[in-house]
């Protein structure tokens, strides 16, 4: 007895199988296609942006301690000018003038001041608000997906030589970013959400210059 199946059941199904293929093929393309899309509508955005006002909320989380969420305003003029202005907790400041960077704690009535240059590392995931947003150097190995109508984009930091090992974003079809979690080396994770955006608003320069706040003291200055 032959159990070989007819030449012709044969070719159909080589044609199916190969139409599968195909199909698969161009998926995975479109895929890549409509991602490289997206991380260039996001990159046009941020880079092409004068200035930039923003809600945020920001929580951060580490093994064995409890989850901190803070919120507040911030505002930015291109290259490396920013304040964040903190409601949550009140008073609380972080203020760059393209230079030096400041932090005010009001729990500790004390500044911090460092380069702006020294950060650079820990900004990275936040190279977007600077106008230095390039995908390709900075991350890899990116994957997309739908998100209840907008993109959830994550991808890997390029070295292990970095604070944070990856990023996960929220973005929508304009390329807005509405969250961005960032994952540490040592687990922790740090999460902002994105609301109210405003590209380009007028900005008056004199928020970028940091005035000490009554009775606060200047803690030492973080060096290289």
């Amino acid at each position: 007895m032959h159990d070989s199946a007819p030449a012709h059941v044969n070719h159909t199904v080589n044609r199916a199988l190969l139409a599968v293929s195909f199909l698969s093929v161009c998926l995975i393309a479109s895929a890549d296609t409509n991602l490289d899309r997206l991380l260039k509508t996001i990159e046009y955005r941020y880079n092409n942006a004068k200035t930039l006002q923003v809600h945020f909320t920001e929580s951060y989380t580490v093994q064995g301690q409890p989850r901190r969420t803070e919120s507040g305003e911030l505002t930015l003029r291109k290259p490396g000018r920013m304040r964040w202005q903190y409601s949550t907790p009140a008073g609380k400041l972080f203020v760059s003038d393209g230079k030096e960077v400041y932090l005010y704690s009001p729990d500790t009535n004390q500044v911090q001041k460092m380069k702006l240059k020294q950060s650079e590392d820990i900004r990275a995931p936040l190279a977007f608000l600077l106008g230095k947003l390039d995908f390709n150097k900075d991350f890899r190995n990116f994957q997309m997906k739908p998100d209840g109508g907008n993109w959830s984009v994550t991808a890997d930091a390029q070295t292990q030589n970095l604070p944070y090992q990856k990023i996960e974003m929220l973005v929508n079809v304009k390329g807005e970013i509405q969250r961005l979690v960032i994952t540490g080396q040592d687990r922790s994770v740090l999460t902002f959400q994105f609301a109210n955006e405003t590209v380009n608003p007028p900005v008056n320069d004199a928020i970028f210059k940091f005035k000490m706040p009554a009775g606060a003291v200047m803690a030492q200055e973080i060096k290289e």
